[in-house]
């Protein structure tokens, strides 16, 4: 034991002898390769700095997109699961649970390069070329409106694309706003005037009295007690049904005869097919508008006609021609998106069966308004 403890002594002092020439100069490592430097240093900047020589466009980007991205973030980069959403969101960051994505709330461009270069495909990060980031991030531009589908992106013009939310930021000026409010000695009494209750909700009738349903199924109506709410009930039991069967039945409005009028297994195989189009549209009740228009009544409708949808130029332009959707109109610009409405941004293939675009189109005319 005594020899161990020996030894252990003659080496720690060894090492504490000798430890100030180590610290100097260890001998271990080389200096870094230009190209070492270059894999770790791979940071781009809001002004462009750090950007890499390259250049994509949205047609090879939905390509890159389809391979690398839609298996968590959609096909139309809406989301997929949990996965986030990247497209869509717009005018929703005042709302409780607003919709963040890259063209609702991102300030910066380089944001998304950067972070698609870096980070993904979730992983297996850095796999993608610079010519393929470019290429995603002009889908991603072109996902959310802000460019054209012919739109190439390059480091020469990155700089020129002005994201929707670059000014919705201010700067933190908490250290001059509010940090001197609380440096000063705090207040332990008597720091505000007295505070009483001068009145209550029920007082001034601010909290509207609302029916109460009770675990039996009666519903309470306000002020009324349980034996109020049973005589009611019984008095509606009693009331005579021949009164009401005495009304004539009213005439069904034309539309509601042309929709009855659909074969039912058309509008269910219909229903079948839409699955591939709810990424971007809602249909039925409560629909509103997303990636894409709700598409309640459309058929019959004038093109982009949904109150406060931002359509593309190409849209915009159909409308203020007057187009209408009718089955015909329909079933071509299914079949074909892009070359029905040239320019349009709807990144989807179409639907090249004509018996699926018929169950289509009988669906949504089952929706009419």
């Amino acid at each position: 034991m005594s020899k161990c403890r020996n030894l252990i002594a003659t080496t720690a002092l060894a090492t504490l002898l000798a430890a100030p020439a180590f610290a100097q100069e260890f001998g271990l490592g080389r200096a870094a390769l230009p190209e070492e430097i270059e894999a770790w240093d791979v940071a781009v900047l809001p002004d462009g700095t750090g950007l890499p020589e390259g250049s994509g466009d949205v047609y090879d980007g939905e390509e890159a997109w389809i391979n690398n991205c839609a298996a968590c973030h959609g096909d139309f980069a809406e989301g997929a699961g949990a996965w986030p959403v990247i497209a869509g969101g717009e005018g929703t960051l005042t709302n409780a649970r607003p919709v963040k994505t890259v063209g609702s709330y991102w300030p910066y461009l380089s944001t998304v390069f950067d972070y698609v270069h870096r980070s993904m495909p979730f992983g297996a990060a850095q796999i993608l070329t610079y010519d393929e980031t470019y290429a995603i991030t002009a889908y991603i531009l072109y996902s959310n409106g802000i460019v054209d589908y012919d739109f190439v992106l390059s480091n020469e013009n990155f700089t020129e694309v002005s994201m929707p939310n670059a000014d919705g930021f201010i700067v933190d000026d908490r250290m001059e706003s509010e940090f001197p409010l609380f440096v000063t000695e705090a207040c332990m009494s008597d720091c505000g005037d007295p505070v009483e209750i001068t009145k209550r909700a029920s007082d001034i009738a601010v909290t509207p009295p609302f029916p109460r349903l009770l675990l039996d199924g009666t519903v309470l109506e306000p002020g009324e007690t349980l034996e109020e709410a049973s005589l009611q009930d019984t008095a509606t039991d009693a009331a005579p049904v021949e009164e009401a069967a005495a009304e004539p039945a009213a005439e069904p409005a034309a539309e509601e005869v042309e929709v009855a009028s659909l074969d039912p297994a058309m509008v269910e195989a219909g229903e079948s097919a839409f699955r591939q189009c709810r990424s971007c549209h809602q249909i039925g009740d409560g629909a509103r508008s997303g990636v894409g228009p709700a598409l309640n009544g459309v058929v019959g409708s004038v093109a982009g006609q949904v109150d406060g949808f931002r359509y593309s130029p190409a849209f915009a332009e159909k409308a203020d021609e007057g187009m209408v959707w009718t089955d015909e109109a329909l079933d071509a610009f299914l079949e074909n998106p892009r070359d029905y409405i040239s320019g349009n941004r709807m990144a989807f293939r179409g639907v090249r069966d004509a018996d699926e675009r018929a169950a289509l189109i009988a669906y949504l005319t089952s929706h009419s308004d």
